[in-house]
């Protein structure tokens, strides 16, 4: 796997603007991070979602990406769902039925340089 200098502060940039944007609509942060991915690889994150709120889950990948998508999983490890777009800045918006542990799973499913790694950021935000 190479490597090719992924631009943290364009990650990073893109995840405070995602949230600056939502938190002018009333919204709260639940997590916001940012981290490595490599081509054809996963990151995965838990997290607890609370019954009765909405979450959006926003994410961005820098330039290196061509492609990255995000998945809900359920606790049992089942899909719940997932983006369908083909672009480095996919979202998913989610009211869980009831309070209940998750997976956010980013997966860098095609890079612009096969082979190599991007850096993803990743905001959950709710009301």
């Amino acid at each position: 796997l190479s490597t090719v200098s992924p631009s943290v502060s364009e990650a990073e940039s893109c995840s405070y603007t995602i949230v600056c944007d939502w938190d002018a609509e009333g919204c709260g942060v639940r997590t916001m991070t940012s981290s490595r991915v490599p081509d054809c690889k996963t990151k995965n994150y838990l997290v607890t979602l609370y019954e009765g709120n909405e979450y959006r889950i926003r994410t961005c990948g820098d330039e290196s990406f061509k492609n990255l998508d995000v998945l809900l999983y359920d606790a049992k490890g089942s899909l719940v769902m997932r983006d369908s777009t083909t672009d480095r800045a996919p979202e998913l918006s989610f009211t869980p039925p009831g309070t209940g542990t998750y997976y956010i799973v980013l997966y860098a499913q095609a890079m612009v340089t096969p082979g190599t790694q991007g850096e993803a950021a990743m905001a959950v935000v709710y009301r």
